[in-house]
């Protein structure tokens, strides 16, 4: 399946920006963010972070003309770390309610624990380089066009050559959103493939 195949049967997730995915998507707010920062902190870390973290994912297989696998996922998560002098505290959680991510944060802050010598700064975006834009992202693609794809691949590499008798043809992609925030105000996202 060319471009414009993809293209038709698509959805660009292109127009949310990488930064505002989790904001849009999971209804997190800056002050939500300086909650769990400061949840981090009430240990008394130098500094934290929270990296966010959301994957999409479809794999196919084909062999002997007939699709035998087939999956697609999704997984979304959050880790917490805290930096405290050279002690170094990690939690996660793949449940983003703010329960959860609160209990990450003061999970990884006790892990790190020392009397407290940070507090949270105001954010500044950082500007977000664009080293591998991703015009119009695969996993946006119907799993059909997909699986068309795959197909029309076993059928060109069975017509290459009469004497090629098997042939087995797969696809994969993913799509990872990425938000880090930290304690010091930095605040960037990704989006990759």
């Amino acid at each position: 399946m060319d471009k414009q195949s993809l293209d038709k049967h698509s959805v660009n997730k292109q127009s949310v920006d990488k930064q505002r995915f989790f904001f849009e998507h999971y209804g997190l707010t800056e002050h939500d963010l300086e909650r769990y920062l400061a949840a981090a902190l009430s240990a008394g870390g130098d500094y934290a972070d929270l990296y966010f973290e959301y994957l999409s994912s479809t794999a196919l297989m084909v062999d002997e003309s007939m699709v035998k696998s087939a999956s697609q996922g999704i997984s979304a998560g959050c880790g917490v770390r805290v930096v405290s002098g050279e002690r170094t505290g990690y939690a996660y959680t793949d449940d983003l309610s703010a329960q959860r991510i609160l209990h990450a944060a003061r999970t990884a802050a006790l892990i790190a624990s020392a009397p407290a010598k940070a507090t949270v700064a105001g954010f500044q975006k950082a500007a977000a380089r664009s080293l591998y834009p991703v015009t119009l992202p695969s996993v946006d693609a119907e799993i059909s066009a997909k699986v068309e794809l795959v197909m029309r691949a076993d059928k060109s590499a069975r017509a290459y050559d009469p004497r090629i008798q098997e042939v087995r043809a797969s696809y994969g992609d993913e799509l990872r959103n990425i938000l880090v925030v930290g304690s010091d105000g930095g605040e960037t996202g990704d989006l990759a493939t």
